[in-house]
């Protein structure tokens, strides 16, 4: 089985695909959800031999099922926040060690090291449940920042305002993560000039707000806080590993993470090569669950490990693939 240490040490693309094989076959023989599912289709795991080949699990099943290997337990279950009347993914997590190495990792990869900065989090929604992967990594952000004025905010917006000035003043590094609909509200009640801060969000109108497009979304903000960008994190429960956008909504994937696209009207039609699609991702550091994961997202490649997201499907857009989750 491949090791934690080996997918962070990933740095070509050979390793990248050697690792992620191994991964594969390591989750074919060891998480039953994605034996199982694999067994329905009528792939033979043996003859799986480049990444194309790979089948990946339609998101949904986190949400009815225990993804995650045999031979381990889960030190901690995850869950998503969901919408009101929806069910919550669950991602079973075997070992919090590789989730807290993979965002450090990825953090300092993009913005260096956190203790360079102080870490404000507006995510109100999410403060307010247990299990969040998101308070999760941004707790750890904040006390490995050492800052004294990093932490959590829930709807003291004066105070964060106050904090935010005072940062901008002297200078200091600062980023404010935050989910969409309370940066919102934020950028409505108390707009300012805080052109020394990196407003980062998260996504996410969680049924609180309209939902409108990232760049509106970016427009607003910059607008109201005098700034020329906005910084973006797309993560979700069902992963372990993060890709940053630092501006005009163009994400960066870790080394040991992989975007590849799938065609619209057929679910198991997966390319490196096609430019536009729904959504599939390879994440090497879901070990113990499952590391082939195919969202409800639409989106395009830009670039080499880059890529934009341009909206959702209907979960109804992913044809066969829901059929099996209901069969399972």
């Amino acid at each position: 089985m491949v090791s934690a240490q080996k997918i962070f040490s990933i740095n070509t693309e050979s390793d990248f695909n050697a690792a992620t094989l191994e991964v594969f076959k390591y989750q074919a023989q060891h998480c039953s959800v994605y034996h199982d599912y694999m067994q329905m289709l009528g792939i033979n795991q043996g003859k799986i031999k480049s990444l194309n080949e790979i089948p990946f699990l339609p998101v949904e099943f986190f949400k009815t099922h225990a993804v995650l290997s045999d031979q381990k337990k889960p030190e901690v279950i995850f869950e998503s926040s969901g919408t009101t009347g929806t069910s919550v993914s669950r991602h079973y997590i075997a070992d919090t060690e590789i989730y807290t190495q993979s965002f450090m990792r990825c953090f300092e990869m993009f913005y260096g090291d956190v203790r360079d900065f102080c870490i404000l989090a507006l995510l109100p929604s999410y403060l307010e449940r247990e299990n969040s992967s998101l308070v999760f990594m941004t707790n750890h952000l904040i006390r490995a920042s050492r800052h004294s004025q990093s932490g959590f905010y829930l709807s003291e917006h004066e105070q964060l305002l106050h904090t935010l000035q005072k940062l901008n003043k002297e200078a200091k590094k600062n980023i404010l993560l935050g989910v969409s609909y309370a940066l919102l509200d934020f950028a409505e009640q108390f707009p300012a000039k805080l052109s020394n801060t990196i407003i980062m969000e998260t996504g996410g109108m969680k049924g609180r707000r309209q939902e409108i497009t990232r760049q509106e979304l970016h427009d607003t903000l910059c607008s109201a806080f005098s700034l020329k960008t906005i910084h973006s994190e797309y993560g979700m429960t069902e992963l372990l590993s993060q890709a940053y956008s630092q501006g005009n909504g163009i994400f960066h994937c870790p080394a040991w993470m992989k975007i590849l696209l799938r065609n619209p009207d057929d679910p198991f039609d997966v390319s490196e090569n096609r430019q536009s699609g729904n959504i599939n991702i390879i994440d090497l550091a879901n070990i113990y669950s499952c590391s082939f994961i195919a969202t409800q997202d639409i989106g395009r490649i830009t670039g080499e490990n880059s890529f934009e997201v341009l909206g959702r499907t209907d979960s109804s857009d992913l044809r066969g693939c829901n059929l099996l989750v209901s069969e399972m």
